[in-house]
């Protein structure tokens, strides 16, 4: 039994989730503060003169009626940069890494129609040649 849960935790694929955890974790953190200390002022300039920032608001008068897209769209820059810093650091390096140290596997490519008529009327004269054969 315990035998089975170290080969479960020394697969490779778990020791990749681990660090791909550990590093997309500490990445969120960096691109967090970046689109909160650069990205959210920009866009609250594109609010406008609201104090709110960039959005809407629903009911006029009713501040709690306010919908803040500037939060949506830093949320939305943030998942897509960390997914492309993850897939261009880490996933995009291992798979090349993977595919080099792999054992190339040979491919036998299935004979084209020219190559099998070619087959079969070289057995054709063969037969044709040889005395015993008729």
């Amino acid at each position: 039994m315990l035998k089975g849960f170290k080969d479960f935790l020394m697969r490779g694929n778990v020791i990749d989730l681990a660090v791909a955890v550990v590093m997309g974790t500490a990445f969120t953190a960096i691109v967090t503060s970046v689109t909160k200390g650069l990205i959210e002022p920009l866009l609250a300039v594109l609010g406008g003169n609201s104090e709110f920032g960039l959005g809407f608001q629903i009911l006029a008068g009713k501040p709690s009626t306010f919908v803040a897209l500037g939060p949506i769209i830093s949320a939305a820059i943030n998942f897509v940069t960390v997914a492309a810093v993850l897939y261009f650091v880490l996933i995009l390096p291992m798979n090349t890494l993977k595919n080099r140290l792999s054992k190339p596997t040979e491919v036998k490519a299935d004979p084209t129609e020219l190559e099998l008529l070619t087959e079969i009327r070289d057995l054709l004269a063969k037969q044709q040649g040889d005395p015993l054969k008729k």
